[in-house]
């Protein structure tokens, strides 16, 4: 172990104690969407104490409307901002993102929650609270990282741009507007609860509607009627056969461990609207994954001359083709090249500090790094504490030792990459 990963281990130790008190004070402030702002305001709060330059400001709506990457189902972004921090470097160092979304799905029903669901509990080392592994904890790893580098004298040379963005559960409108704003850097890095994985390819996903259409009829006579629930059945087969063709391209060895790449999932069904009548309508809603080597054009072409082969398989589809919406949600792919920098000083630094080899995998979900790479022109790697299977689940949790390991990893890395400046500590 070389001096200074000694003394920023140290560092952790002495200070961890504080950080996981700041994450706590996180959780138990409830950040769903439109819910943001007090949030938001300790994490102003903590940045101006951590002497950064601080960016506060809410979204323009009418702006981003107008951005070709975005999409919100939100009539109006109000009390609903954005905050940057920026520790700047002293010059002629490489330039760095460090993105965190602190807007947290909701709690669901609370009878499924040992504790209250914004409690931030502590047992077993472990804290629970919504949002506590998605993604706050990671959010606090990154200030964790940013402090350490603070609290042992040492300067970089390339500037950290700290975010903590909203809407990222909902399509991305936070990072985007971080994007429109001007903020850009040579990488990034987003610590979405990735249970200590490297992600370098996020897959991207957007929502779809689909109305299959039927005859109505007396369900006494339903044979002189068409069924809308019986063809909307072919059409999800069809549908499926479709996700099984797509996956089939798959070969990245970075998907060897997911069962689905680049999954198509029916969420939705609404059909009919009387037991004694024959249903003229079914509508299907459902989320497309879309691969880091497409685009989101790609992938909707495909669907949309897919479903127009329904006809070879029934003729009812001829005279009544379904019809395809896009709506709502949309997350963006992202992919860096295995070869950036920033991989080979990531995986690097997490070796240092676990002694292991890291696990490096695509995401099997959406993330901000999509449109980091592709509005923002800034290539991102996803890796962060936290438990995947429990985002998004009652009693969600992280384990508080990874939040303080990551926050190490990191630390090394925005050295290694930033560079330090010996003439500054």
């Amino acid at each position: 172990m070389s001096e200074l990963q000694a003394r920023i281990k140290q560092w952790m130790r002495t200070n961890s104690e504080e950080g996981m008190a700041f994450l706590q004070r996180l959780v138990q402030v409830p950040s769903t969407q439109g819910h943001e702002a007090p949030a938001q305001a300790l994490v102003a709060e903590k940045l101006q104490q951590m002497g950064l330059e601080v960016d506060v400001w809410e979204l323009d709506g009418e702006a981003l409307k107008k951005h070709p990457y975005f999409c919100s189902s939100r009539p109006d972004f109000d009390n609903c901002p954005n905050v940057v921090g920026i520790l700047r470097g002293s010059g002629g160092g490489k330039s760095i993102i460090l993105n965190g979304h602190i807007d947290v799905v909701p709690e669901g029903e609370r009878e499924q929650w040992s504790d209250d669901p914004y409690s931030g509990a502590i047992r077993d080392g472990k804290m629970y609270g919504r949002g506590v592994t998605d993604m706050k904890g990671g959010n606090v790893s990154l200030l964790l990282a940013i402090q350490a580098i603070q609290g042992l004298g040492l300067r970089l040379k390339g500037d950290v741009i700290f975010q903590s963005v909203v809407e990222e559960e909902s399509g991305g409108a936070g990072t985007l507007a971080t994007v429109m704003r001007g903020y850009q850097a040579d990488a990034a890095i987003i610590p979405e609860p990735t249970n200590m994985r490297i992600f370098p390819k996020q897959q991207g996903s957007m929502w779809f509607r689909i109305q299959v259409k039927g005859r109505a009829a007396h369900g006494g006579t339903r044979y002189e009627g068409v069924s809308a629930i019986e063809k909307s059945m072919l059409v999800i087969r069809h549908i499926q056969a479709l996700e099984e063709r797509r996956n089939a391209r798959i070969t990245d060895p970075l998907y060897q461990n997911t069962p689905i790449p680049i999954p198509i999932n029916i969420g939705v069904i609404q059909g009919g609207n009387w037991p004694s009548s024959v249903p003229d309508l079914v509508r299907l809603e459902g989320r497309m994954g879309v691969s880091p080597e497409e685009t989101i054009e790609e992938a909707k072409l495909e669907m949309e001359q897919w479903l127009e082969r329904l006809a070879e398989q029934d003729p009812w589809f001829k005279e009544h083709a379904p019809v395809l919406e896009w709506f709502g949600a949309r997350w963006i792919p992202g992919s860096m090249d295995m070869e950036h920098e920033l991989m080979h000083t990531l995986t690097e630094q997490y070796r240092k500090v676990a002694g292991t080899e890291p696990v490096i995998e695509a995401s099997p979900w959406g993330t901000d790094g999509g449109l980091l790479t592709q509005a923002g022109k800034t290539p991102a790697i996803v890796f962060g504490p936290g438990v995947t299977e429990v985002a998004h689940y009652p009693n969600e949790y992280i384990e508080l030792e990874k939040v303080t390991e990551a926050a190490e990893i990191i630390a090394l890395t925005l050295i290694q990459w930033c560079g330090l400046d010996e003439t500054n500590g």
